[in-house]
C-alpha cells in the first residue's frame, strides 16, 4: 500500500493528470458528434434495419454511442501509465525509486495498479457521460434508448476492460523504451497513424495475395479494441473474444517483459 500512495502522490502532484482531464473533455466530445452522425445515418435509413458501409450494424452504432471517448480516452491512459515509469527517469528519480525499493518489480506493479484505477476512473467517467447523451441522441432520432437491450451493457462492460488491458500496454511500453519524449511519439504515432497505415496493409494483401489475410487485421491492438467492444464489422471477422484475447497478449507480453528487463537494467 505504501508503494500505491507514492505512486499516487507522484501522479497527483504533478500538473499532468488534470492537464489530460481537460484534453479528454472536447475529445469525448468530438467523438459523441461522430458515433451521433453515424447513428443518424444508420438508424435513418431503411427503417434503421440496414447496414451502411463505413459504419456498420446497428448494434454496433448503438455500441459505439455509448462507448464514445473510447479511442482518445485509451490514447491518453496508454500515454499517462508509459509517463508513470519514464517520468522516473526524465526526472532522475528512477535511482532513488528502487534503491528505496530493491524489489523493482513491486515498484512497476504499484505502477500498474494505479494505472488501472486511472483507467477505471476514465472508463467510468466517459461511461456516465454517455449515459446521459446517448439516450438524448437516440432520442432526437425517435429512436429507443437500447439500455434494454444486452449488448449495450456487454459493450459498456468490455469498454472498461479495454481501458484496464490498454493501461497495462501503457506501463509496460514505459518499461522498454525508458525515453519520455520517445515512448510519447512512439505510442502516438503507432496508436494514431499506424493503425491506419497497417489497416491499409491488410486490405492490399488480402486483395493481391491472399484474402484471409484481411481477417488478420485485429492482430493490430487499436483494432483488437474496437473488436472486442463493438464486435464483428465484417462477415469474415473473429469472434469479439479474440480481440479481448489479442489485447490481453499485448498487455501481458509488455508488462512481463517490461518488467524482467528493470530487473536486470542499470538505472545509475
Amino acid at each position: 500500500m505504501n508503494l500505491i500512495r507514492a505512486e499516487l502522490l507522484k501522479l497527483f502532484t504533478t500538473s499532468l493528470w488534470w492537464i489530460f482531464a481537460i484534453v479528454l473533455l472536447p475529445l469525448w466530445g468530438l467523438a459523441l458528434g461522430y458515433n451521433w452522425l453515424a447513428a443518424n445515418v444508420t438508424l435513418g435509413t431503411e427503417g434503421g434495419d440496414g447496414e451502411l458501409a463505413g459504419f456498420g450494424s446497428v448494434e454496433s452504432v448503438v455500441s459505439g454511442l455509448y462507448t464514445s471517448g473510447q479511442s482518445a480516452g485509451v490514447l491518453l491512459v496508454v500515454l499517462l501509465g508509459a509517463i508513470m515509469v519514464t517520468g522516473e527517469f526524465f526526472h532522475l528519480t528512477a535511482t532513488s525509486t528502487f534503491l528505496t525499493t530493491p524489489r523493482r518489480e513491486r515498484v512497476i506493479v504499484a505502477k500498474m495498479i494505479v494505472a488501472v484505477g486511472i483507467a477505471v476512473s476514465v472508463w467510468l467517467l466517459t461511461t456516465v457521460l454517455n449515459l446521459a447523451a446517448a439516450p438524448l441522441a437516440l432520442g432526437n432520432l425517435n429512436k429507443p434508448s437500447y439500455l434494454a437491450e444486452s449488448f449495450v451493457w456487454q459493450a459498456i462492460g468490455l469498454n472498461g476492460l479495454a481501458f484496464v488491458l490498454w493501461a497495462l500496454v501503457g506501463v509496460g511500453a514505459g518499461v522498454l523504451i525508458r525515453s519520455q519524449i520517445g515512448t510519447v511519439i512512439t505510442l502516438s504515432v503507432l496508436y494514431v497513424i499506424g493503425t491506419q497505415v497497417l489497416t491499409l496493409i491488410f486490405f492490399a494483401l488480402s486483395e493481391y495475395v491472399w484474402e484471409p489475410f484481411m481477417q488478420l487485421r485485429v492482430l493490430v491492438p487499436t483494432l483488437a479494441s474496437d473488436l472486442l467492444i463493438t464486435g464483428p464489422q465484417l462477415d469474415d471477422d473473429p469472434p469479439r473474444w479474440v480481440g479481448g484475447l489479442i489485447l490481453f497478449g499485448y498487455a501481458t507480453v509488455t508488462a512481463v517483459i517490461g518488467t524482467l528487463i528493470t530487473k536486470r537494467r542499470d538505472i545509475a
